[in-house]
């Protein structure tokens, strides 16, 4: 099965930019349909982008719409979350998933997680 590992989180500013990226191992990333999600303290998980096989298609909810931007590289089996004009309600720690079946929005088409890495944005 794949392995998931995120990197990039930090502390930054309202109004900064940061780029996640997602290693993936294990099994080709070319397999997966790969999503982020965001949990907030003390919050439920939920939906930041999803992105499918070939790359060819994404979605996000309108909250973080026209600021971030999911891509891959299944060459260098990486995902990446770059997220722009950052505010403090984007402060989350950021998991990525993976899933062979199913790609979108529910948590529950994405059977292989990363451990996550922190965001903090302050205003």
């Amino acid at each position: 099965q794949v392995q998931l590992v995120e990197s990039g989180g930090g502390s930054v500013q309202a109004g900064a930019s940061l780029r996640l990226s997602c290693a993936a191992s294990g099994r080709p990333l070319s397999r997966y349909a790969m999503g982020w999600f965001r949990q907030p303290a003390g919050k439920e998980r939920e939906f930041a982008a999803a992105i499918d096989w070939s790359g060819a298609n994404t979605d996000y909810p309108d909250s973080v719409k026209g600021r971030f931007t999911i891509s891959r590289d299944n060459a260098k089996s990486t995902v990446y979350l770059q997220m722009n004009s950052l505010r403090a309600e984007d402060t989350a720690v950021y998991y990525c998933a993976a899933s062979e079946t199913a790609w979108g929005s529910k948590a529950a088409f994405y059977p292989y997680w990363g451990q996550g890495t922190q965001v903090i944005v302050s205003s």
